[in-house]
């Protein structure tokens, strides 16, 4: 193994010398500079008898057999300098549950993940990008073996794809649009799947687990001269433990990468998924607190306390309503997404390749998870065209970049009233929304090697964004003729968004950046089209919203023993895009907010404290603290006849958590009969955090234990070397805490004009999820 490491950086120099050959000695001393850290770390760490290292914390370069999969153009993801970025590998997550992204991307500093709609969803947020938001992701970027999964209207779907499939995930953090464009204002997010050569041969699993848990799942993967693929395939089913929550999900997800001669290669992604899935109705925190898992309501009429209800329309149409449970009700979600993407490589020379990469992304949703059910068709395409340029720049060795990019969505939804008849009782259509939006533009980018220990960086994006759509709306008066109201909306953004950043690695074992970037995002469509009244209407003025942040970090690698990161972020918003509920009855409405700050720290640990006496331990943890606030924003509320407008300047913004902490504890047996027998315990911590504007309503926070058990032996002749095991043990003490709380909108007492306490807002519905209780999961693999 120490030989193929010393050829691999054999392979690095040679390559280096071949890609700046008229490079003078110093620069080619800088390539070998940035190099040897790591390789001497990995050196190190095989001479001592312990197994294969877990999770690197901070920047990974990628492996020189990567290039038939990118080639010799700029990655976007798993080779980013000068940014904050962390890349978690699958030996952190391979011998876990994994039954949902949280359990990969919490590993990360800076990242949040909270319960979204439904037990397999998951809310992500970077630096409280997406902490208002009930569901997937918004306000990052997300790729999969860099192809994009975020559609044209900022949204992506976390329950897309098992994690089983993963074996690594890359976070990049802080405004990031000079990169990624439209919506990156938090960052971005890149799953990578298992490699075929990684693979070789056939792996199948399964996972068993408390509520009805089961996860059947199997991997195929080869590579050879010039190619490399794997096709993954799984079906999951739960039931969740609040009621009527629960899922059945199938998943395939396919890449591979080939050759096609010297200077050619390509690289097609494949990923299906569709689920049902059922739903119980977010909670007032009154109710969290009376019945938080929703035992016992069944029916509304005799439902036990606490109990969550919606409201129908008995006819569908207008009149009379009546209360229904979830279970009555029958909310559920049957979703469906494909995404198939091609990328095409070639080399003009030995240091310029152009890459051109089309995505075609289809997501269909049919959703009676409210008194609103939604039905929509949202297909979308992603085009991208680039050349990447390795070669000097006033005698300095050079990377420079540029590219043009087109994406497009084709909006077809509908929502309806809800009847009393179940999961197919969609009544009259209360709105239809009709259009598309299209994000068109180039980024330039250019890394400069200053002197062989110094790297400075400098790019720039530029984008036009169009949203063109209609709404109308339907309202059904008794005994008299529907309305219907038209609204059309289009809107024309444009963008800019410059970088710059500087990269010194000080010392061998010390790396150093210092960046200013800036990020945007647009109104999603559905935004201009819901009034602060929580109903359809005209809300077509929202404007963009915008960041710039300053983050100054470092990374330390001291042998194989301890790596650390350490970032301090700052960052100053305008026209931050602030969404509320306004009740469990009501759409959720969205408004610009003047002015923000968004300021904080990430810390990241990975240390064998004990490399000579017990080779096997180590500890990992991340720490983060988000302090995140209003500096210019008055909200009005109305109520009767008082209408006050009221200064937020100062508030924390609501969503957030301003601390979380999570920490590992593990042992590996490094050799000998017992060689892959292991565990770990590992502790998550949660701040309590506000989820109202006024900041009189808090959610209190959490701390919880998991512990882990595994076996996992290196392969050998043996055939019970081919079987690995594992039994883990989530929420150890059965916590009832906090999963997940949409932010709800303050309001005032009709008959006195003053704004209601927080014993009011405690009684505000459609915002709480209970988290997972106390949880048993074993499951086994199998290698051929």
């Amino acid at each position: 193994m120490k030989k193929t490491l010393i050829a691999a950086a054999s392979a690095i120099a040679f390559s280096s010398v071949a890609s700046a050959h008229t490079s003078a000695p110093e620069q080619r001393r800088a390539e070998l500079l940035r190099q040897r850290a790591d390789i001497d770390a990995q050196l190190a760490l095989l001479d001592q008898p312990q197994p294969e290292p877990a999770a690197a914390i901070g920047r990974t370069e990628p492996a020189t057999d990567d290039i038939v999969v990118t080639g010799k153009a700029l990655s976007l993801t798993t080779q980013v300098i000068g940014q904050t970025v962390t890349t978690v590998d699958a030996a952190a997550f391979r011998n876990t549950p994994a039954t949902t992204v949280a359990d990969i991307v919490r590993l990360s500093p800076g990242v949040a993940v909270m319960q979204g709609n439904g037990p397999r969803d998951v809310s992500v947020s970077v630096r409280g990008s997406n902490a208002r938001n009930g569901f997937g992701a918004r306000n990052i970027q997300v790729f999969e073996d860099d192809f994009p999964v975020t559609q044209p209207d900022g949204l992506a779907r976390f329950d897309l794809t098992d994690p089983h499939a993963y074996g690594a995930v890359d976070v990049v953090r802080g405004p990031s649009s000079a990169r990624y464009g439209n919506y990156a204002l938090g960052g971005a997010v890149n799953f990578r799947t298992r490699r075929g050569r990684d693979i070789d041969g056939v792996e199948a699993g399964a996972d068993v687990g408390g509520d009805g848990y089961a996860n059947l799942y199997a991997t195929i993967g080869h590579a050879g001269p010039g190619y490399d693929y794997a096709v993954f395939g799984s079906f999951v089913r739960a039931d969740g433990a609040t009621g009527h929550t629960g899922y059945e999900t199938g998943t395939i997800n396919a890449y591979g990468t080939f050759a096609l001669g010297d200077r050619d290669r390509v690289a097609a992604k494949l990923i299906y998924n569709e689920g049902e899935f059922r739903l119980s109705t977010r909670l007032s925190y009154n109710q969290y607190l009376a019945n938080p898992y929703q035992q016992g309501c069944v029916a509304a009429a005799s439902a036990s306390p606490g109990c969550g209800t919606i409201s129908v329309l008995v006819n569908g149409v207008n009149g009379a309503r009546v209360a229904q449970t979830a279970d009555e009700g029958d909310l559920a979600r049957n979703d469906r997404r494909t995404i198939v993407g091609v990328r095409y490589e070639h080399d003009f020379g030995p240091n310029t390749t152009w890459r051109t990469q089309a995505t075609f992304d289809s997501r269909v949703v049919n959703q009676p998870t409210s008194a609103t059910p939604f039905k929509g068709t949202l297909d979308s395409y992603n085009i991208t065209s680039d050349i990447t340029d390795r070669g000097t720049l006033f005698g300095m060795e050079a990377t420079s970049f540029v590219g043009l990019f087109y994406n497009y969505l084709d909006n077809q939804s509908f929502s309806f009233n809800k009847t009393r008849a179940g999961r197919n009782g969609f009544g009259a259509l209360t709105q239809t929304v009709f259009g598309d939006i299209r994000n068109m533009g180039a980024r330039a980018r250019e890394e400069l090697q200053l002197t062989p220990r110094l790297r400075f960086v400098a790019g720039i994006g530029v984008e036009r964004s169009i949203i063109d759509v209609r709404q109308t709306a339907y309202a059904y008066p008794v005994d008299a003729t529907p309305i219907l109201g038209l609204i059309p909306a289009e809107r024309h953004f444009s963008n800019v968004a410059p970088e710059a950043a500087l990269f010194w690695q000080a010392i061998d074992a010390v790396r150093l950046h210092a960046r200013i970037g800036t990020g945007y995002g647009i109104p999603q469509a559905g935004n201009l089209f819901v009034t602060a009244a929580g109903v359809p209407g005209n809300n077509a003025g929202l404007k963009s919203q915008r960041n710039t942040g300053v983050d100054i970090g470092a990374e330390i690698a001291l042998g194989g023993n301890l790596k650390a990161e350490v970032t301090g972020y700052y960052e100053w918003f305008s026209n931050e895009l602030v969404s509320q509920s306004a009740g469990i009855d009501l759409l959720a409405y969205t408004s610009n907010v003047p002015r923000s700050v968004h300021r904080g720290v990430e810390i990241g640990l990975s240390w064998r404290p004990l490399p000579g006496l017990l080779p096997g331990a180590k500890l990992e943890g991340s720490y983060s603290y988000n302090d995140h606030h209003y500096t210019d924003f008055s909200e009005r509320l109305s109520a009767g006849r008082f209408s006050t407008l009221l200064d937020r300047d100062g508030n924390a913004i609501p969503g957030v958590v301003p601390t979380f902490v999570n920490g590992r504890a593990g042992y590996d047996q490094p050799d000998g009969p017992l060689r892959g027998l292991g565990g770990f315990a590992e502790l998550t911590y949660r701040g309590r955090y506000f989820i109202d504007n006024s900041n009189l309503l808090a959610m209190p926070g959490y701390t919880l234990v998991n512990l882990n058990l595994h076996y996992d032996p290196p392969q050998s002749g043996n055939w019970l070397s081919r079987f690995s095991l594992y039994a883990s043990v989530q929420n150890l003490f059965d916590r009832t805490y906090v999963g997940s709380a949409s932010v709800i909108s303050n309001s005032l007492n009709p008959a006195t004009g003053l704004e209601n306490p927080a014993s009011a807002l405690s009684a505000t519905t459609g915002t709480i999820y209970a988290g997972q209780p106390r949880t048993v999961y074993a499951g086994v693999k199998a290698r051929f």
